[in-house]
Formats: C-alpha cells, sequence, structure tokens
C-alpha cells in the first residue's frame, strides 16, 4: 500500500513538471501571439521528453539531458519538414532516422531514454502540409517547451537525486571490508555473515536497479562502473567462501592480505562516495599497497609449504584479493584516474586508454549482428514506423502522426505482449474517443471551456496513464489532444473518431512487425546468446590451464592462429603477423598486449548474451521453469572464466611440473571444458561436474613453489564448476 501512494506521488510530481512546462509554453504561443504551429510544438516538447521518453536520474539529471537533445530534435525538425515534400522521401527518412535512433540505446541509458521523444519530433515535421516556411515557428516553440521542461525539472519541482550505482558499490565494499576483518580475527564460520555477503552481491546486479541507473553506456566511465560491480559481486562471494570455513590458525601471510583487502575496500568505498574526479593520475593513491601485498604474499606462500586445505584456502584469499584490485582500479578509472596498470593485465582494462569515439565505435561495431537485441529492436522499430508512414501518406489519413505515435508507444519486444498492449489500448481509445465526442459536442466551439479543461486533464491523464497501462494512457491521452486541437482549429466530433482509427491503424502495423520480426524476443535469443558464451568460453578453459603449466606461448598453434582460439594462448602477444594488428570479433583492432582472439571472442559474446539477459528481464516468462533458469550463473562462468584468463597464467609456466600433475591440470581443464560445451546444449536435466582433484600422491611430487599456483587452477575449476551447474539447469531465479 505504501509502495503503491508513493509511486503515484512520484508520478503526479512528474506530471506537474510536465503540466506546468507545456502550459507555460502553449498558452502564450496560442493566445498571446498568435503562432498555432509555435504553440503545437511548445506542447508536443514537453511531452515526448516528459511522458514518451523515460529519462534517466533526478530533476537536475533529466533537464540536462533535456538540453543536450534539444538540437539533436532540432536537426530532425529541420529534416523532416524537408522531407515532407512527398511520401516516399519521409519514408525514406523514417527508416533512417528511425533505426538510428533505436540502434543508438546500446551507447547508453541516456540516448535510450531520449530516443523515442527524438522519434517524435520527426514523425511531427514529416507529415504534410508541406510549408517549410513555418520552420521556424516549430524551432522557436521545440526551443520554448524544452527550456520551460528543463526549468521545471530543475528548478521549480526538483526531485531528490537517486543513489546513483556507486553508492550501492561503496555500500557493499564497506561489507566486505568488515567481514574481511571479520574472518582475520578469526571469528569462525559465520553463516549469517555469508547471507549478508550474498544478499549484498545480488543487490549489485543491474536487473535490481530501473533500466536509466545500469552502467550500460559505451564510455570509460560506465564500462568502469560495470566492471567494478561485477568484481565487487565476486569478492562477496569470496568472502563468503572464507567466512563460511574455519579459519587456518597461524596462517599470517592471509591474514596480512586480508587486512589490506579490508583497507582497500574502505578506501576504494570513501572514494566512490566523494565522486571526486582528476584529469589525471590515480584517484585512489594508497591501494598500491594490496598489489605489493599481493606480490609479497606469493613470494610466502611459494616458500612455505603448507597442508593442502591451507593452500586452498590461501588460493581463495588470493583470489578475494585479485578481485579487490580489479575493484579498486576500475573504480579509479570510473572517478576520472589514469591508471598505468602497472602489474595488473592490460587487457581486462582495455578501455582505460581509449577515447569515447573509439568506445562508442566498438559498442556500434559489437552490436551490429542480426543475434544482437539491440539491432533486433532497432530494425523492428523502424521498419514498423516507416510502414506506418507509407500507409498514413498514401491513405492521407486525417492527423496521420498517431498512426506513427501508435507504433511508437504501443510496440514491445515481443509480439505477445505488444498483441496484450493493443488490445488495452484499442479499449481504452474507444473509451476516449467517445468522452472526446461527448465533450465537443457539448462544448461546441467554446475555446474558453477548452483551455480551462486543458490542464487539469493533462495532470490526470500524465498521472493515471503510467500506472493504469496502455488503456488508461491511451484514453486519457485522446481526451488531451481533443482538448488541445479544439484550441487551435474549429472541431467536430469526427476529431474523436480520426483518433479511434488513426490508432487502430497504427496497432495493427505495430503488431504486424511484432509478429514477423522476432516475435518472440529476447526469449528466443537468450538461449543463443548464452550458448554462444560457452562454447566460446570452453577453449579458454582449456588455454588456460595449458598456459599456466606450460607457459603463455605453449598454447599456440594453427587453431590459434585462424581466430578461433580453440588452443590459443590466453594473451596474445604481439601479434601472430608480427605487427600485432589484426581484427576481433567486435570490429576493434588488436593492438600488441591485447587478449589472444578466444578471450576477445568469448568477451564479445559475453556482451551479447548480458544485453539479452538485459532485455529478458523486462519481458514476462512463457513458463515457470524457464523464469527459473539462473541465466545469471552462466554470465558469472563467462566473467570469471575471462578473469582466470587475465590473471592465472605466468610468464614461464611451471618449469619442474611432473608430468602427472601436467597430465591432471590438463585432464581437469578438458572435463570442466567438455562439460561448458554440454551446458551449451541446455539438456532437460542440467549438467554435473565435479573436475577431480589433483591426487595427494602427486601434489607430493610437486615443488612447493609450485603446489600453490596449480592450487589456483583447481579452485578456479572448482567455481567454474559451481557456476555451470547453476546455470545449466532451472534453479534460483537469476
Amino acid at each position: 500500500m505504501a509502495e503503491g501512494l508513493s509511486a503515484m506521488a512520484r508520478t503526479g510530481r512528474h506530471a506537474a513538471h510536465v503540466t506546468a512546462a507545456t502550459a507555460a509554453g502553449f498558452y502564450p504561443a496560442l493566445y498571446l501571439l498568435d503562432r498555432p504551429v509555435a504553440g503545437i510544438y511548445a506542447l508536443f516538447t514537453p511531452i515526448a521528453f516528459g511522458i514518451l521518453s523515460p529519462l534517466p536520474g533526478a530533476g537536475r539529471e533529466r533537464a540536462a539531458t533535456v538540453l543536450r537533445a534539444v538540437p539533436a530534435a532540432a536537426v530532425l525538425v529541420v529534416l523532416g519538414t524537408v522531407l515532407a515534400v512527398g511520401t516516399w522521401p519521409a519514408v525514406a527518412g523514417m527508416l533512417a532516422v528511425g533505426f538510428a535512433l533505436a540502434f543508438g540505446s546500446a551507447c547508453g541509458p541516456r540516448i535510450a531514454g531520449a530516443a523515442p521523444g527524438l522519434q517524435l519530433f520527426y514523425i511531427l515535421a514529416c507529415f504534410p502540409p508541406y510549408e517549410p516556411g513555418t520552420l521556424p515557428q516549430r524551432l522557436v516553440g521545440l526551443a520554448v517547451g524544452g527550456a520551460f521542461l528543463a526549468l521545471a525539472e530543475a528548478v521549480f519541482f526538483p526531485d531528490a537525486p537517486e543513489p546513483p550505482y556507486r553508492t550501492r558499490i561503496a555500500d557493499a565494499l564497506d561489507l566486505a571490508a568488515r567481514a574481511a576483518s571479520g574472518v582475520v580475527r578469526g571469528e569462525g564460520p559465520d553463516p549469517g555473515t555469508a547471507a549478508r555477503l550474498g544478499a549484498a552481491g545480488r543487490e549489485l546486479r543491474l536487473s535490481r536497479l530501473p533500466a536509466g541507473a545500469r552502467p550500460t553506456g559505451a564510455g570509460r566511465t560506465d564500462r568502469a562502473l560495470a566492471q567494478a560491480g561485477a568484481a565487487t559481486r565476486r569478492l562477496l562471494d569470496q568472502l563468503a567462501l572464507l567466512a563460511g570455513h574455519a579459519p587456518a590458525p597461524g596462517d599470517t601471510a592471509s591474514a596480512e592480505l586480508l587486512r589490506g583487502i579490508a583497507a582497500s575496500c574502505t578506501e576504494t568505498a570513501a572514494a566512490l562516495r566523494r565522486g571526486r574526479r582528476r584529469r589525471a593520475g590515480r584517484v585512489l593513491a594508497g591501494p598500491q599497497l594490496l598489489e605489493e601485498l599481493v606480490a609479497d604474499f606469493l613470494k610466502a606462500r611459494a616458500g612455505a609449504p603448507a597442508p593442502r586445505a591451507v593452500l586452498v584456502r590461501r588460493s581463495t584469499v588470493l583470489t578475494a584479493a585479485v578481485s579487490a584490485v580489479t575493484v579498486r582500479t576500475a573504480a579509479s578509472l570510473a572517478l576520472g584516474g589514469r591508471e598505468r596498470l602497472y602489474g595488473l593485465p592490460r587487457e581486462q582494462f582495455w578501455y582505460a586508454a581509449e577515447g569515447p569515439a573509439r568506445l562508442t565505435g566498438v559498442r556500434i561495431r559489437g552490436n551490429l549482428t542480426r543475434r544482437s537485441v539491440v539491432f533486433q529492436n532497432a530494425l523492428r522499430t523502424a521498419l514498423g514506423l516507416a510502414l506506418a508512414r507509407l500507409v498514413a501518406g498514401s491513405l492521407d489519413l486525417s492527423h496521420g502522426f498517431w498512426v506513427l505515435l501508435a507504433v511508437l508507444t504501443l510496440g514491445r519486444t515481443t509480439a505477445g505482449a505488444t498483441w496484450s498492449a493493443v488490445r488495452a489500448a484499442a479499449a481504452g481509445t474507444l473509451a476516449g474517443a467517445f468522452a472526446a465526442g461527448l465533450l465537443i459536442v457539448g462544448a461546441g466551439g467554446s475555446s474558453d471551456v477548452y483551455a480551462a479543461l486543458l490542464v487539469p486533464m493533462m495532470l490526470v491523464a500524465f498521472t493515471l496513464g503510467p500506472l493504469g497501462g496502455p488503456a488508461w494512457g491511451q484514453g486519457l491521452f485522446t481526451l488531451v489532444v481533443a482538448t488541445a486541437f479544439a484550441q487551435i482549429a474549429p472541431v467536430t466530433w469526427r476529431l474523436a473518431e480520426a483518433r479511434l482509427v488513426d490508432v487502430l491503424t497504427g496497432s495493427a502495423i505495430g503488431l504486424l512487425c511484432g509478429l514477423l520480426a522476432w516475435p518472440a524476443g529476447a526469449r528466443a535469443e537468450i538461449r543463443y546468446a548464452m550458448s554462444g558464451l560457452l562454447r566460446a568460453a570452453a577453449p579458454v578453459v582449456r588455454a588456460t590451464a595449458t598456459a599456466v603449466t606450460e607457459g603463455s606461448g605453449s598454447g599456440r598453434d594453427g587453431a590459434g592462429r585462424d581466430g578461433t582460439g580453440e588452443n590459443g594462448a590466453v594473451r596474445s602477444g604481439t601479434g601472430e603477423n608480427g605487427t600485432g594488428k589484426s581484427t576481433a570479433p567486435d570490429g576493434s583492432p588488436e593492438e600488441p598486449g591485447s587478449p589472444s582472439p578466444g578471450v576477445r571472442l568469448t568477451l564479445h559474446r559475453l556482451r551479447i548474451a548480458e544485453a539479452a539477459y538485459a532485455q529478458y528481464r523486462t519481458e514476462p516468462a512463457p513458463d515457470a521453469a524457464e523464469a527459473a533458469r539462473d541465466w545469471l550463473a552462466v554470465l558469472d562462468h563467462g566473467s570469471r572464466t575471462l578473469v582466470g584468463a587475465y590473471w592465472l597464467p605466468r610468464t614461464d609456466g611451471m618449469p619442474g611440473l611432473p608430468p602427472e600433475a601436467r597430465r591432471w591440470a590438463r585432464e581437469a581443464a578438458e572435463e570442466v571444458a567438455a562439460a561448458t560445451v554440454r551446458a551449451a546444449g541446455f539438456p532437460p536435466d542440467g549438467v554435473r561436474v565435479r573436475p577431480a582433484p589433483l591426487p595427494p600422491e602427486v601434489a607430493e611430487r610437486v615443488p612447493a613453489s609450485l603446489l600453490a599456483p596449480l592450487t589456483d587452477v583447481e579452485v578456479w575449476l572448482r567455481a567454474l564448476a559451481r557456476d555451470l551447474e547453476a546455470g545449466s539447469s532451472p534453479g534460483p531465479k537469476g
């Protein structure tokens, strides 16, 4: 009950923003200046950016987004005005604009949020009559409407800022610091702490955030925040394992490293809350100590023989330290630092030295595939809008832009969801048209009545419409447009009839596109994306184990050179052709020191799978079993595979490692890799994999300096196996 009232209060406050901005621009343009065209654009600009576009952030952030979007909207108004000369030029422009704006959602939540509103400006301008002389009025109305909306959002009705994602990471890091300190104090197994760590990790899932608050942009800041969040989740998982088991007495090396982890987490959390930015240098100065502690830990571990249980625990502590270093580095990059990445795998932070244009290009090229849900949605939207413009222009429908508006607002990513929205919208529009007809018949030509009713109608429509769904939204919006257009020119009850016909026409076109173009949405694509991720990760598992035991260059053969990465080295060094220049799956060139083709392919498919998963979470699940499948565990498997590929290999391998130990590492990695390939087929009974532990008799013959890194491989393979078992069969909802 309280949540419902809170949602209504937020929606009502936002409706007040939009209504105030609309009235402030519409009434003066129409009644004081007698400029009806400027009035129309002053009316629709706040609606486009305030209602049609789900802009992310609080009031000031939304105001900044509106001000940045107004120049782009002006370009679209000019383009639409010019192409309104004929139906076919307008259709061609609609196809290009529709695809570009919808596909631009891949570049970040702000672009994705503003795209529907920007579509509306081309739609408004590209319809007859062809009157280029009204272009100044159109641009003035756009500028006035955008300015008033920005003022309403930022000055007159400011919202309290929402906690950013970096604050969630900071809260989780504080918990991690306390947990690491508790493990050092030897508090013993603590299921409560492990549960809290697990819950904090779940809160960092992007699916728990509003779409606009997710760090999914193409730029360095969003990439770094997303990487920091993922690494923090891994850190929490690893500390939960340590908190759930008894400590090893006398393990001073692990205790010292855990103290370093706690200090690093505390400092990183404080920096994230401050949000300090610098143009150069490190944002976090102290955590270099953690890297030194890791180096000291590796030396101490190599020279001190220990029981296997202690080695496993130390390996888990080392894995947690690696995650903490990753979090700190990514957080520094997100806050504007220029990490030099000394001692760190450069390929893990490949984006650190790249400019915004390059990163945007990588994101765009990576999604130019029919398997990308972003590409599918953009193509579906563009075809639907272009077809609607063709139909409206060919049939000369009155107020034909309502046809395109119906396609834009009622289209969903699945045919079933589109049909549900269309049915509700048709019923709502019918009721709204009937009520609008009664209003027009009753009020006649009295513009004073319509002027008095417009503001309260907008308040009601913009409050109840988003809460009530398509039926309420379309019905109430029908009343709003009827009341507004009745003030611009004399109308009859046929305006309501035209509104109903146009909405039904647009609904039919949207439904047709939904049926013909990827009707199942992400539900059909997510299996393919996750399967592709697993198939790409399997060779990386084999190659990583080989690189650890035999050296980073030993795994290269013909299979690695052809781009499959089947047996290629984990790190590519200077490149196969000596120049270091080749093309990665996402379209970006490989540079010296960049990952191998297999690693880059896995990273590329991880990004495609993440996008499919993000959309899947917004769609209704087809059945309970599918809804319960833990897709997030598959994403974790891909991410953990890459982390192992970045951190585990040693340049010189393990000279002196007994052949039986090499054979164990190869066979254990092959077992996990084969299970990964089986899991890619999602068998009904799932996948059960238990990589064989290092046999005690073999471990006894391994030199002490090599037993610890071999244990690192064992712990990594076990973690991959857990992810596979969770993700290959229905389990806790992810």
